[in-house]
């Protein structure tokens, strides 16, 4: 999967920036049965309607040339979104200092996530600050890491 996820971020980028945003990720997953193709954007002030449908009409026909994809599947473009996942080293190098969510496989110390301030991230193991403490979780502990958004 990785092969049509890192072919489809050369097509894409290059759009998605002619559009005034960054490309956040590009996800290529099976759900409920049926295959689907995500472009995550962002942009400054954030994303609109307008944006993910120019974006789309312009990686459609660079997809449909290349074919990257035997099966059928379905395109979306959409906004990274506010509690947007963490999954590269320079996702979390931008949000250093933000609160975020983490997901464990299991629990850790009887929970099963947590929430704090992102300190740090080296190759995979994320350090948060959970009060007036610093912890290191490893990365084969840890599910996923979202922005946390409060309401």
């Amino acid at each position: 999967m990785s092969k049509i996820t890192d072919l489809v971020t050369d097509l894409a980028r290059p759009v998605v920036e002619a559009n005034g945003c960054s490309l956040w990720d590009v996800e290529y997953i099976k759900e409920a049965g049926s295959w689907y193709l995500r472009l995550y954007i962002d942009k400054e002030g954030g994303v609109s309607i307008d944006d993910c449908e120019a974006v789309s009409r312009g990686v459609d026909p660079l997809l449909d040339e290349a074919d990257p994809i035997q099966d059928a599947y379905t395109f979306e473009v959409s906004s990274a979104g506010a509690d947007r996942p963490l999954k590269k080293p320079e996702h979390f190098a931008a949000f250093l200092g933000a609160e975020v969510d983490v997901k464990f496989y299991q629990a850790v110390n009887g929970q099963k996530s947590c929430t704090g301030i992102l300190a740090g991230y080296q190759d995979g193991d994320v350090t948060l600050t959970l009060g007036n403490e610093t912890v290191t979780f490893p990365k084969k502990e840890i599910a996923f890491v979202r922005l946390h958004v409060r309401f």
